[in-house]
C-alpha cells in the first residue's frame, strides 16, 4: 500500500534539494584531532556550502566539510546521514566522523563502530584521481545487515569530496609566494592505546592486511613470467580453488597484539621483546603453505621475507612460535598461524610502510623449482600512532599565514557543472548509488522475481493445488523454507514496520525514489505487497513472504510432529487479542510524527532484526525476547503474527480495499458446519463461517477442505449423492439390462417404472 501511494504522489513530489549548510552546527561535535592527526584547532567557516580549515599549531593541515552539505546522503531511515570529512589540499581523505544519523539498524542492532570501521578503507585514498576520471571510486567494505547504510555513507563521502575537489576550493597554503613546507614529524607507536577489537574491525581498517590468491591467478602469473613448465603443475585441478589466504599484522603494537594474541599471549610476547624490537603474526590458509618444509631441515623460513627500505630479512626457527588460533572475536580458523619476532639486527619501523614478500615455488623437474614473489604491503593505521611535530620554521605574521586562500565561489549543486568540467567523466557522479546496487544484486533480483512469479502462479491456480492436499502441504513448506533461508537469512529482505514509518515520513518531507531504490529486494517485495493487497489482502506477505512468519510456522510444524500440545484460544478471547497489534502500530505511527528515530527504537517490538537480519547475534535481552516469542509459537501457531505484529496490522488496514474474493465458501459453512473454523491454523474464520481477511494468512487450508469430499460435510453429501446416482444408473443393478432412466426430485434420484400405462378416456 505504501508503494501504491507513492505511485500516486510521486508525480507531484518535489525534487529534493540540499538543505542549507549545517557545518557549523555539527562541527561542535568533533575535535580537530579526530579528523587530522595532530590537529588542534579549526579556522573560520568559508564559502557556501561551508568548509573550515584545520591547523596543527600555525600550520595548515586541510579542510573539514559536511558530506550532506554537498550531496545526497539519505540512508535507510529516509533521513540524511551526517559525516564530517577531513580532506587535505591534495584531495586525500584524512579522517571522518559520523556525527548524526537515524539509521534503525545502527541505533539498535549493529554497533556503530563496526559500521564506521567499514569506511576506513577510504582514509588515505586520493580522490583527486577519482575527480579527474583516472580511477574508479573506491569501494567500502560491506557489513551484513547494514549494506544500504554503509554504501550510502561511503558513496556520500566520495561524491561530496569529488564535488569539492572539482570546485577548485582545495588550494595549498602559500607563504610569501612559496609553498610552506611542513616541519618534519616523529611517528611513534602509541603504547597507551590498548583497545581490544574484533576480527572484522581489524581487517576493515587495515590493522590486519591480507593477500588472497587463487590457483588460477598463480598459474597465470607463471605464464606471464615465461615459466610455462611451472604453469603446467598447479597445486589443484580447479583454478578457482584458494591458493592462499595470507594475513599479516604487527602484534608488538599493543592494541593489535591484545586483540590477536589475547592478554596472556601479549604479556608473554612483551617479556620476549627487547627495547625497539618488533613482532608480527603471519597466518594463512589454502593449498599453499607460507611455512613450507625448509625450516624443518635448515631452520629457515624460505617462503616469506620481511622487507623495508630496500632491505630484507628471513625468519629462522628460533624467531618462530606456532599459534593454534587467534584471540580476536570472529577470527576464522586458519591452517597455519605463526608468531615471528623480528631479529634485532633488522630495525623494523612499524610506523613506516613495510612489506611481507611471499615466494611461491613450483617444481619444474626432478630437482629444479620456479619461484615468483607476491608482496603484501602494510601501513600502520594512524589510530595506533602518536605524531610529534618538530619546531615550526619561521613564519610571517599570524594574520598572513593563518588564512588559506579559499575561493568563495559556491559549489555546484546536483545537475550543475563547474566551468572547465565538461568532458571530465567520473563514475562517482555518472552512476547513482541505487543503480550500482541493482547491478550488484542482479542474481538476487532475478531469484526474487522468479519466486514472486511462482507465488503468483500458486495463487492463480489455487483450486488445482488445493485439490491435492499432500502437494499443497509440501509446496507451502518448501516456499516457507525459501522465504526463511534465502529471503531472510541470506538476502536480509525482511520487511518491517520501519519501512512504513519512514515512507510516511518521507512523503511529509522530501520524497525521493533514490532512497527506496537503494535496497532492490526490499523495493521489489514492497511492490509485490502493494499489488497483492489489491488482489488478496495481506495474506501473500504475511502467509508466504515474511521470513519471521515462516520461521514461526516451520517451528510449529516441527512441534506438532513431535506431539507438542497445541493450545486453542477460545474465540471470544482470541477476538479480543486481535486489536493489540493495531494499537501497537497506531502507537508507533503516532510516535513517528514526533520523532522518527524514537519510533524506530520502539519498533524493536518486532523481533525481525534479531532473528532474521542479525541471526540472533545481539545483546541477550533482544535474543531472549525473540526466543520467547518463538517458544510461544510452538504452542500457539504464529503467536506473534496473530496478536503483536505491527506490520501485519499496517497491511491489514489497506488490505480491506482488495478487489476480489478468492476464498470460496459453501452456504453450509458456519451453519451448521464448523470444521473450517476449528481447523484454521490462525483462527481467522468466525464461528458463523465468514473469513476475516484482516487476519487470514492465505494458507489455503480452508480451500483444501472446500474441495475435500471426505472431510467437508457439504462435499461429502455431494459425493454420496453422486455415488448413489452412479449405483442406480449402473446396468449391474438391473441384471445387465438396459439402464432405467432416472430423474431427480428435490435433489433425490427417483426410479422410473419399466412400463408406463397411459390413462384412457
Amino acid at each position: 500500500m505504501a508503494l501504491a501511494i507513492a505511485l500516486i504522489l510521486v508525480a507531484v513530489s518535489p525534487v529534493p534539494t540540499l538543505a542549507a549548510g549545517r557545518l557549523a552546527e555539527f562541527l561542535q561535535k568533533a575535535q580537530p584531532s579526530e579528523l587530522f592527526e595532530g590537529a588542534d584547532r579549526f579556522g573560520e567557516l568559508q564559502g557556501d556550502p561551508s568548509v573550515v580549515p584545520v591547523y596543527r599549531g600555525s600550520d595548515f593541515a586541510g579542510y573539514v566539510y559536511l558530506n550532506s552539505d554537498f550531496t545526497s546522503s539519505v540512508g535507510y531511515s529516509g533521513k540524511p546521514i551526517h559525516i564530517l570529512v577531513g580532506i587535505d589540499s591534495a584531495g586525500v581523505v584524512r579522517g571522518f566522523k559520523l556525527v548524526a544519523h537515524s539509521e534503525p539498524i545502527v541505533l539498535i542492532g549493529i554497533p556503530e563502530a563496526k559500521v564506521v570501521a567499514a569506511l576506513n578503507s577510504l582514509i588515505g585514498r586520493d580522490l583527486g584521481r577519482v575527480a579527474a576520471g583516472a580511477e574508479r571510486p573506491p569501494q567500502v567494505d560491506i557489513v551484513g545487515g547494514a549494506t544500504v547504510t554503509v554504501l550510502v555513507m561511503g558513496d556520500s563521502i566520495v561524491r561530496s569530496a569529488v564535488k569539492l575537489i572539482r570546485s577548485g576550493r582545495l588550494e595549498s597554503v602559500a607563504v610569501g609566494g612559496a609553498q610552506a613546507q611542513a616541519p618534519a614529524a616523529t611517528r611513534e607507536v602509541n603504547l597507551e592505546y590498548q583497545e581490544v577489537r574484533d576480527w572484522q574491525t581489524l581487517t576493515g581498517d587495515g590493522s590486519v592486511r591480507s593477500l588472497r590468491l587463487t590457483v588460477g591467478e598463480v598459474t597465470d602469473a607463471f605464464e606471464r613470467a615465461g615459466q610455462a613448465e611451472a604453469a603446467k603443475h598447479p597445486e589443484t585441478k580447479n583454478p578457482g580453488d584458494v591458493f592462499i589466504d595470507l594475513y599479516v599484522a604487527p602484534v608488538s603494537v599493543p592494541a593489535i597484539g591484545l586483540s590477536l594474541l589475547g592478554k596472556d599471549g601479549y604479556e608473554r610476547l612483551r617479556g620476549r621483546l627487547k627495547d625497539g624490537q618488533q613482532a608480527i603474526v603471519v597466518a594463512g590458509d589454502g593449498a599453499y603453505s607460507f611455512k613450507g618444509s625448509g625450516y624443518v631441515r635448515g631452520g629457515i623460513f624460505d617462503r616469506i621475507e620481511l622487507l623495508q627500505g630496500g632491505e630484507g630479512v628471513r625468519f629462522r626457527d628460533r624467531n618462530h612460535t606456532r599459534l593454534g588460533d587467534l584471540a580476536a572475536d570472529g577470527a576464522p580458523r586458519l591452517r597455519e598461524i605463526a608468531l615471528f619476532v623480528v631479529p634485532e639486527d633488522f630495525p623494523l619501523d612499524v610506523t613506516a610502510e613495510w612489506e611481507l614478500q611471499l615466494l611461491v615455488q613450483r617444481s619444474i623437474g626432478a630437482r629444479d623449482k620456479a619461484t615468483l614473489p607476491f608482496n603484501l604491503g602494510y601501513s600502520l593505521p594512524d589510530r595506533y600512532v602518536t605524531v610529534t611535530q618538530a619546531p615550526p620554521p619561521a613564519q610571517p605574521a599570524a594574520s598572513e599565514a593563518a588564512t588559506p586562500p579559499v575561493a568563495a565561489a559556491p559549489v555546484p549543486q546536483a545537475g550543475q557543472s563547474m566551468p572547465g568540467e565538461a568532458g571530465v567523466s567520473s563514475a562517482a557522479e555518472d552512476e547513482p548509488l541505487w543503480q550500482r546496487m541493482w547491478k550488484m544484486n542482479t542474481v538476487s533480483i532475478a531469484i526474487t522475481v522468479a519466486a514472486l512469479l511462482v507465488l503468483t502462479a500458486i495463487f492463480f491456480f489455487q483450486d488445482s493445488l488445493s485439490r491435492r492436499p499432500l502437494l499443497r502441504v509440501w509446496v507451502r513448506r518448501g516456499y516457507l523454507l525459501f522465504a526463511l533461508v534465502w529471503l531472510g537469512w541470506y538476502a536480509n529482505a525482511q520487511l518491517s514496520v520501519v519501512n512504513v514509518l519512514t515512507f510516511t515520513n518521507s512523503l511529509m518531507t522530501n520524497f525521493s525514489w533514490e532512497f527506496f531504490l537503494s535496497a532492490p529486494l526490499v523495493f521489489i517485495l514492497w511492490a509485490a505487497v502493494a499489488a497483492g493487497l489489491l488482489f488478496w489482502g495481506r495474506g501473500p506477505f504475511c502467509g508466504w513472504l515474511c521470513p519471521f512468519g515462516a520461521l514461526q510456522e516451520l517451528l510449529n510444524n516441527l512441534a506438532q510432529w513431535l506431539k507438542v500440545p497445541q493450545l486453542k484460544i477460545p474465540f471470544g478471547l482470541h477476538e479480543r487479542l486481535w486489536p493489540i497489534k493495531y494499537i501497537i502500530f497506531l502507537g508507533l505511527f503516532g510516535l513517528s510524527f514526533y520523532s522518527l528515530a524514537l519510533s524506530e527504537v520502539f519498533a524493536e517490538v518486532e523481533p525481525f532484526k534479531t532473528a532474521i537480519v542479525l541471526k540472533f547475534a545481539r545483546e541477550w535481552p533482544f535474543v531472549i525476547y525473540a526466543l520467547t516469542l518463538l517458544v510461544a509459537g510452538l504452542f500457539v501457531e504464529r503467536f506473534f503474527c496473530r496478536y503483536l505484529c505491527p506490520l501485519g496490522a499496517a497491511l491489514a488496514i489497506p488490505g480491506r480495499i482488495r478487489m476480489f474474493e478468492w476464498l470460496k465458501r459453501w452456504p453450509e459453512c458456519g451453519s451448521p458446519c464448523q470444521r473450517c473454523a476449528k481447523e484454521c491454523p490462525v483462527q481467522s474464520i468466525h464461528p458463523e463461517g465468514q473469513i476475516n481477511v484482516n487476519e487470514c494468512i492465505y494458507c489455503m487450508h480452508c480451500q483444501e477442505l472446500y474441495h475435500d469430499d471426505h472431510r467437508c460435510p457439504h462435499m461429502i453429501q455431494v459425493r454420496l449423492k453422486r455415488e448413489k446416482f452412479e449405483a442406480l444408473s449402473s446396468p449391474a443393478t438391473r441384471g445387465g439390462g438396459p439402464a432405467k432412466p432416472v430423474i431427480s426430485h428435490k435433489g433425490k434420484p427417483v426410479d422410473m417404472p419399466d412400463t408406463v400405462t397411459r390413462p384412457t378416456t
